[in-house]
């Protein structure tokens, strides 16, 4: 399709987008999206949450109550919006996404940020071996079967702090017990980003231009990121590297901690048999482990590129993020 020019549309378009509905903003990711959206002041931003959810949401925000089992209700919800920003948990009902993404179709959305933020789904590897990539694809898919919207994904590695928190199945750390599992050599690298990074790549990604104003303009725009993925990260570090971080926080020695090494694959395959007999923590231990495979999968910084620059993201301080992630780990912390 030849590349449409803001110059080129009727009279009244306007080259920002300015509505934005948002699912899960009082979630774990979705409310630092929601937060920098309201911080930032260039989007009247709603809230779509379940009649009977009680979850709070940041101030600022209009909330509009639907019921997913009426479809009506949830294209009710979307009349009028310019974006809709999907985030839910691994548990949410796997049908829920799609009865959202045919409601924003049905009300003519015209853009979808479905329920991604994580690893590169669209690595061959990854999307082999990680079970959720596949129906994640779907998802996207039907997006582009349905043809009133188009979508942009968004990478961004696990969550650093939210996954140093959550213990040994995430990034071998316990904290608890200065302990430490090397995946291999414990010397891989990953791309991993922080919740405040996620909601400012998001905003700062919807606060682009949607065209380019004629043929010389080579500005970022939304549609150039049209039914593609946007890659950004805090960090790219090894698991030997967080670990640095993690004695300078907290003035430590290898002396300190115990250390042990497990093969990348033993380790995956545990998982796999944990996740079949019911442990969901099986999950979390064998999507992490794929991600420290040494084929590069989890460091897409040197095979795809960022777009940290394009949207202007902070660099940002390892051992300030190492340091809440001990002090998470002391609390209850639930996906």
């Amino acid at each position: 399709m030849a590349q449409e020019y803001a110059s080129q549309q009727p009279q009244g378009f306007k080259n920002h987008v300015e509505r934005i509905a948002i699912v899960g903003a009082g979630g774990t990711v979705g409310k630092y999206i929601a937060e920098e959206l309201v911080k930032v002041g260039k989007h009247k931003v709603t809230a779509i949450t379940r009649a009977d959810s009680t979850n709070a949401v940041p101030a600022g925000i209009e909330i509009k109550k639907v019921n997913y089992d009426d479809q009506g209700s949830l294209v009710e919800a979307l009349q009028g919006q310019e974006v809709l920003i999907i985030t839910m948990g691994t548990r949410a009902p796997p049908d829920q996404q799609t009865k959202l993404i045919e409601a924003a179709a049905a009300a003519n959305v015209p853009w979808v940020l479905p329920n991604e933020y994580g690893y590169d789904a669209v690595h061959p590897g990854l999307l082999k071996d990680i079970f959720v990539g596949q129906k994640h694809a779907e998802y996207r898919q039907h997006i582009e079967k349905l043809g009133k919207s188009s979508w942009i994904g968004v990478t961004n590695g696990f969550w650093y702090e939210f996954s140093l928190a959550h213990g040994p199945q995430t990034y071998g750390f316990d904290f608890k017990t200065r302990s430490v599992t090397f995946i291999d050599d414990g010397n891989t690298h990953i791309n991993t980003s922080t919740l405040p990074q996620c909601g400012r790549g998001v905003t700062n990604l919807l606060s682009l231009k949607v065209l380019p104003d004629d043929a010389h303009d080579k500005s970022p725009c939304l549609s150039h990121y049209k039914n593609e993925f946007v890659y950004i990260s805090s960090f790219n570090v090894s698991q030997k590297d967080i670990l640095d971080s993690a004695m300078r926080v907290t003035n430590t020695t290898l002396n300190d901690w115990k250390i042990d090494h497990e093969p990348s694959t033993d380790r995956y395959k545990a998982g796999v048999e944990e996740l079949q007999k019911g442990n969901f923590l099986g999950l979390a231990k064998l999507m992490y482990t794929r991600v420290f495979y040494q084929d590069g999968s989890g460091n897409y910084e040197a095979s795809k590129g960022l777009q940290n620059d394009i949207l202007g993201l902070p660099k940002e301080d390892l051992d300030e993020y190492t340091k809440m992630a001990i002090e998470l780990s002391k609390k209850p912390v639930q996906y």
